[in-house]
């Protein structure tokens, strides 16, 4: 098994049917793209792909969107999807790598190291000429554990005073309009622009039609962002999904001091305790 935290379209189709590989369709969209998850894997998935709602295993009781559960409620809940320990898991979506990359980074943060995403998702699965299903596979509960690592992940606090002591470089995923503050949150009551301090990474400039960029596009791309493997990041974007592109990408080049914003721009961007900084158009 490859060391990266990508597998290819053609290795999934050799390791279709492996008993120990598990498949879960990601899939998850933002309001403004109109778009159902449910219904387009319900429509047409990659066979015996399994179903994972973000929301669905996130933190029922945070105000904030899609924020990380308890290990036990996450256990609980994969437990009852099928999953087990000791199986390889990979992720994909339906727009290449977007919403895979947040569930992806859960599960590594939940111990699992045999977790992959699948290089352009059901775009490239479906542009090869594979195989698709729309038949939802029905599996025998699994044991699974669940046991955080808390090096992974990062509150406010702790953001705040990794900005303040310059102690790690903060790369926000959102697209620059949104970083710069010239265009509004999607969200209600969130302030527009950036945390003092923090650089602007979109993370579509490490995507190239939905695949990542090749290991030299990327550590070009972290280089001039001033990112090498020595340098401790903290990936941040609106709700904490996008930023595990960066974490994808970061791990990829062998960049593992890195840590995702939980929260990310709604929790900051919606406190009072915290400043903002916007651009003048």
């Amino acid at each position: 098994m490859a060391q990266d935290p990508i597998v290819s379209t053609s290795w999934l189709k050799d390791h279709l049917d492996a008993p120990d590989v598990v498949i879960i369709d990601a899939s998850w969209f933002l309001p403004a793209m109109e778009r159902d998850a449910k219904k387009e894997y319900e429509q047409e998935h990659i066979p015996g792909a399994l179903f994972m709602d973000i929301d669905d295993v996130s933190d029922q009781n945070s105000p904030l969107p899609h924020m990380m559960p308890e290990p036990h409620v996450f256990s609980s809940k994969m437990r009852k999807m099928g999953i087990g320990d000791g199986q390889t898991i990979v992720v994909y979506d339906g727009m290449g790598i977007f919403s895979a990359a947040r569930v992806w980074w859960m599960f590594r943060a939940f111990g699992v190291k045999s977790v992959f995403v699948l290089d352009g998702g059901l775009p490239a699965w479906k542009e090869e000429g594979y195989p698709i299903s729309d038949e939802v596979p029905a599996r025998m509960e699994r044991h699974f554990t669940a046991m955080l690592n808390n090096d992974m992940l990062r509150n406010l606090n702790e953001v705040q005073n990794a900005l303040e002591t310059s102690s790690h470089l903060v790369l926000d995923a959102r697209a620059p309009e949104r970083f710069k503050g010239l265009a509004p949150e999607p969200r209600e009551g969130v302030r527009a622009g950036h945390m003092p301090g923090a650089l602007n990474l979109p993370f579509g400039l490490l995507l190239n039609d939905g695949k990542l960029r090749s290991k030299e596009d990327l550590q070009n791309i972290f280089a001039q962002a001033g990112v090498d493997a020595s340098t401790p990041v903290i990936t941040s974007c609106g709700s904490g999904v996008t930023a595990a592109v960066i974490t994808l990408a970061l791990e990829q080049v062998g960049f593992t001091k890195n840590a995702l914003y939980d929260g990310s721009w709604t929790e900051w961007g919606s406190s009072s305790k915290t400043e903002v900084i916007s651009e003048p158009a």
